[in-house]
C-alpha cells in the first residue's frame, strides 16, 4: 500500500457522471390548483397590486415594498421581469381564476447544482390554499427534475411564519447566519433551510399524496397534514417551532 495514501485528508464524495443543470427559463408550470407564468408588468402588475392592496404587512420581511401605488408596483415589476436571477413567476390560483402571488428562483448556481426559492409574496386570497402549496411543489419539482442537487429556502430568523412554512414543505433546518445582512436599515439574522436531491423522491410522494383530491373532504378540509408527511423525510427540524 502506498504509505502516502494514509496521509490524505478526507474528501467529499466523487460525483460520477454529474453535469451542471440548465438555468431556469421561466417555462410555464401548471398543476391541478396552480399555474405559474413568467412575471409580466403588462399581464400581472395591476392584478397583483389589487390582490396585495391594504395588506402592507406582507412586506415586513421583504427587501422591497410596500408599494404606495399601482404605478410604483408596475415600475418594480417592469424592472424585474425577464431577468435571469432572480427569475420571477406570477402565481394564478386556478380555483379562483385570479393572479394572487409571486415567487422566484434566485441565487441560481448551476455549477454547484444549487438554487433557491424566494421573494414569496402571497396575497391573503392565496394563503393557506391548495394552490399556494402546489405552486411551491411545482417549482421544487422543476428544479430537481432539471438536475439541481440542492434547493434552498432562506428567511429572516424572526419570521416565524416563513420558518413554519419551510418545515411544512419538507425543508430541513440548517442553522442561523448571524448578522447576515441589512434589510431596510435593520439587522437580519438569516435562517437557512434546504432540501437535497436524495430527499426529493420521498418528498414528491408526500406532496402528491397531500395534493390528491381524495385528501380533501367536501368542504375542502384536509385529511392528512402535509407537515406530517414531510416530517418523515426531513433531516433536521427547526428547534424554534
Amino acid at each position: 500500500m502506498d504509505s502516502q495514501s494514509n496521509d490524505l485528508p478526507p474528501q467529499g464524495e466523487l460525483l460520477q457522471d454529474w453535469r451542471p443543470p440548465a438555468a431556469p427559463q421561466a417555462a410555464p408550470l401548471k398543476g391541478r390548483y396552480a399555474e405559474l407564468a413568467a412575471l409580466s408588468a403588462e399581464a400581472h402588475a395591476a392584478l397583483l397590486f389589487r390582490a396585495y392592496a391594504g395588506h402592507d404587512r406582507l412586506w415586513d420581511y421583504m427587501p422591497v415594498g410596500p408599494f404606495s401605488s399601482a404605478a410604483q408596483y408596475h415600475r418594480w415589476v417592469r424592472d424585474h421581469e425577464n431577468k435571469p436571477d432572480p427569475m420571477f413567476y406570477a402565481i394564478r390560483n386556478l380555483e379562483s381564476g385570479q393572479w394572487e402571488g409571486v415567487a422566484s428562483y434566485l441565487r441560481i448556481k448551476p455549477e454547484s447544482g444549487s438554487i433557491e426559492v424566494g421573494y414569496i409574496t402571497y396575497s391573503p386570497a392565496l394563503q393557506q390554499t391548495r394552490a399556494a402549496t402546489e405552486a411551491m411543489y411545482l417549482m421544487m419539482k422543476w428544479a430537481f427534475e432539471a438536475g439541481y442537487r440542492r434547493y434552498e429556502w432562506k428567511c429572516n430568523a424572526l419570521n416565524a411564519p416563513s420558518r413554519r412554512a419551510a418545515q411544512r414543505l419538507g425543508f430541513s433546518f440548517e442553522g442561523v447566519f448571524r448578522q447576515a445582512t441589512v434589510v431596510k436599515g435593520r439587522n437580519r439574522d438569516t435562517a437557512w433551510f434546504a432540501i437535497i436531491d436524495s430527499e426529493w423522491p420521498a418528498l414528491k410522494e408526500a406532496f402528491e399524496a397531500w395534493l390528491a383530491p381524495s385528501n380533501f373532504d367536501a368542504t375542502g378540509a384536509q385529511q392528512e397534514r402535509l407537515g406530517d408527511l414531510t416530517g418523515l423525510v426531513r433531516a433536521a427540524s427547526d428547534p424554534t417551532l
